[in-house]
């Protein structure tokens, strides 16, 4: 048998799963800023779909319009607002730091 409760209340990766990516969202984000956990950040933004065209532009100054754009994009998927195809990988990402930490 598989023990998959951990220090995240006693949860486990079912009582984890059935919540909704929002709620797995804010739980994981609020254990990481409680550690202080940059790492578990920077992680979440890289596999947010805008990731990639935020770090294409080149920060010249004709890109700051789309600079701009793509930075509010990326907080919109960040705060559950646009996770797109992303949301399984994500959902995962939560699901599995919650029941680490």
């Amino acid at each position: 048998m598989t023990d998959t409760s951990s220090s995240s209340g006693g949860r486990s990766f079912e009582a984890l799963d059935a919540l909704s990516t929002e709620e797995l969202r804010e739980q994981a984000f609020a254990v990481a800023r409680e550690r202080r956990d940059v790492k578990f950040f920077w992680s979440v933004l890289r596999h947010l779909p805008n990731a990639d065209e935020a770090a294409a532009l080149d920060g010249a100054p004709n890109s700051v319009g789309p600079t701009v754009d793509e930075a509010v994009a990326l907080w919109r998927e960040m705060t559950g607002h646009g996770y797109e195809e992303s949301a399984p990988l994500l959902r995962a990402a939560f699901i599995d730091y919650l029941l680490k930490h």
